[in-house]
């Protein structure tokens, strides 16, 4: 469905959102997204966007501001793929966009660092040109968008991102959610659910895009704070918002990236999914979720034969990892921070342990997630937690810290990994949003 039905309240002239936010408006807003500590430095951010978007797409335009979260793994690691449970969390560091409706049914995206996107929407097939490029998640998700009897329309977009790529943060599924906030907010009065909207753009980026992936990062940017997610059925999994303050815990989440990125981990990744799905196959099931950790037990001496021993241990490690991502997200609705923080512990030594997605199996020397890890241990002194975060093998780990500690737990992390290593995150509430500035 094609065609302008764009909330009045939403857009705004350039001139007149540049004047607000450089005379202080929008404080509250800010500080809702951002922290007060932060909202200095995010109002700077979009007074540079805005002059970036009048820059780019000059005129008199009516245009609105948005903002859209990353996300952080909790729970749940490498639970998904076999129809588990995870835990995740939407943090501060996002994707900002300006928008405005444009007079074709043409999409241009400007994205900070990135070529610009021309995307012409009257013709909404997939184009195997386009394939692993990001004009096939715009065409995608509008082509999806449309099909379900929304409103979709040409637009102009200046984006910009503080979401670190290659950190498990997920900046693909942020940028996503962005182009589909656009389209709610200019098109659609902001009516469609965040849900639906995050199905959406799973549906762009492994129908269009030709990227298999599940529907965690997309639900997380777009709902915002922590978010269970049970993947029992795949088509419609369960979502449901935790509520919890958790800068009032006194615990600050800290993402480390030990390096590594340069290595082909996508065999390492995928073997995890296919070994357990041989197990859960060898057990009567397609998946793992419907299985038992109990008939995997008493079987694995058949099994040994049948599927090997890693697939026996990885098993074993979504059978308790799939349990404790729902026993986080129960400590946490009890406000239970302890209880909460001994299951990261618990879920960081199983993957280490059983799912061995800490270094890949032929890394003999260069080891940083397993030498962060132990290092996190030793300074944390039984305090906090820390676990591999994401896929694994190389890259970032997570550790939760309490705040007395941090100074010294950043200064040590540092030295080991690089001046830019560490990534001190807050949870943020808000999901995907348009940023009022009255």
């Amino acid at each position: 469905m094609k065609g302008k039905d764009t909330e009045p309240g939403v857009l705004r002239p350039v001139a007149q959102l540049r004047e607000a936010l450089a005379s202080g408006g929008g404080r509250a807003e800010l500080e809702r997204l951002y922290g007060p500590g932060e909202t200095p430095a995010a109002r700077q951010r979009f007074l540079a966007l805005l002059e970036r978007h009048a820059s780019e797409f000059p005129g008199d335009r009516r245009a609105a501001l948005f903002s859209v979260p990353g996300r952080t793994e909790i729970g749940g690691n490498h639970t998904d793929h076999n129809s588990g449970r995870v835990l995740a969390a939407a943090v501060d560091l996002d994707i900002i966009a300006c928008a405005c409706p444009g007079e074709e049914p043409v999409a241009r995206i400007d994205s900070e660092g990135y070529e610009p996107q021309v995307v012409e929407l009257d013709r909404l097939e997939a184009r195997e040109s386009e394939r692993f490029q990001p004009a096939a998640l715009v065409r995608g998700l509008a082509s999806r968008l449309s099909e379900l009897g929304w409103r979709i329309g040409g637009f102009q977009a200046c984006l910009s991102s503080r979401v670190l790529k290659g950190s498990g943060l997920s900046s693909s599924a942020a940028y996503e959610v962005a182009i589909g906030t656009i389209l709610n907010q200019l098109y659609n009065g902001g009516r469609i659910p965040a849900v639906e909207l995050a199905k959406a753009c799973r549906y762009a980026e492994n129908q269009y895009y030709g990227k298999p992936c599940g529907l965690m990062d997309q639900t997380t940017c777009a709902v915002g704070g922590f978010v269970s997610i049970d993947f029992a059925d795949i088509a419609n999994p369960r979502v449901e918002k935790v509520e919890l303050d958790f800068a009032a815990t006194g615990m600050s989440l800290v993402i480390v990236d030990t390096g590594g990125h340069h290595a082909d981990l996508t065999g390492d990744y995928a073997a995890i999914e296919r070994e357990m799905k041989e197990t859960a196959r060898a057990l009567g099931a397609q998946t793992l979720r419907g299985a038992s950790r109990e008939r995997l037990l008493a079987e694995a001496a058949r099994l040994r034969e049948k599927v090997g021993d890693r697939a026996i241990l990885r098993s074993l490690h979504f059978f308790d990892d799939d349990r404790r991502a729902a026993a986080q997200a129960a400590a946490l609705r009890r406000g239970e921070v302890a209880e909460f923080l001994r299951l990261v512990g618990e879920s960081g030594a199983s993957s280490w342990m059983l799912l061995q997605n800490c270094y890949p199996p032929e890394a003999t020397r260069d080891q940083g997630i397993p030498l962060a890890l132990a290092m996190s241990r030793e300074l944390l002194g039984g305090q906090g937690a820390c676990r591999v975060h994401g896929g694994g093998f190389a890259g970032t780990i997570q550790a939760f810290v309490p705040e007395g500690l941090l100074p010294a737990y950043l200064t040590k992390m540092r030295e080991l990994f690089g001046a830019d290593s560490c990534h001190p995150l807050r949870v943020r509430q808000a999901g995907a949003t348009a940023v009022a500035i009255p």
